[in-house]
């Protein structure tokens, strides 16, 4: 496990819209551009082998295209290389960042530099969701899969820890890109529990109409 003093004070970046990658959780990749194939020989000659996901944001009443100011650091944790010299990588979740500038270089992806201030919490050990009250969050969970056409192993997420649970599903459900950014800023697991409460109630109320008797759902 990576501890903070190994945290570089520069990242190679991969802004990809809609992505969440969160602390402990892992993220499957396919990369094939040429830049980011670049960027995946170089991470793998460090000794971190940290790459930042973050998503880039749309400058309103512009084509311009910005970087959100906090991201996701993933450590290379797999990786296996396809016959015609494509990546299928996975990600492993160390720590959100805030992005302070971008670094000019000679290489052909971004590089910024960042702080990890703030983010401690996200080096230690699991969390656990106190205030998480496991069925009703399931009964609605299975409302709001039937309203979105999704299928899921019902068994395992009933029996996964609220991090495994409360993460998975942040990552997995197809929320925008806004919300999923609000889901990866959220400062604690219980407040991320309650940012995807209220998505799932918004996606539910428009869909069908559910929750518009103002129910709630811890």
């Amino acid at each position: 496990m990576l501890k903070a003093a190994d945290l570089p004070d520069t990242l190679s970046i991969f802004p990809l819209p809609g992505a969440l990658l969160l602390p402990r959780a892992r993220l499957p990749l396919h990369i094939f551009e040429p830049r980011y194939l670049a960027m995946l020989e170089d991470c793998m000659k460090t000794r971190e082998r940290l790459i930042g996901m973050i998503q880039p944001r749309q400058v309103p009443g512009s084509d311009e295209k910005r970087l959100h100011a906090i991201g996701c650091a993933g450590r290379l944790t797999a990786f296996s290389e396809t016959e015609d010299g494509r990546y299928m990588i996975t990600l492993t979740g160390v720590s959100r960042f805030r992005v302070l500038s971008e670094v000019a270089g000679f290489v052909p992806y971004r590089r910024v530099s960042v702080s990890w201030e703030g983010f401690e919490r996200d080096l230690g050990p699991s969390e656990s969701d106190p205030g998480l009250d496991r069925p009703a969050f399931m009964d609605r969970l299975e409302r709001y899969f039937t309203a979105v056409d999704l299928s899921t192993d019902w068994a395992s997420l009933k029996e996964a820890d609220d991090e495994l649970l409360i993460n998975a599903l942040s990552m997995l459900c197809p929320f925008a890109p806004e919300e999923r950014q609000a889901l990866l800023e959220a400062p604690s697991l219980d407040t991320r529990r309650e940012t995807l409460v209220t998505l799932m109630e918004f996606a539910l109320r428009s869909v069908s109409g559910d929750g518009d008797n103002g129910e709630r759902m811890q």
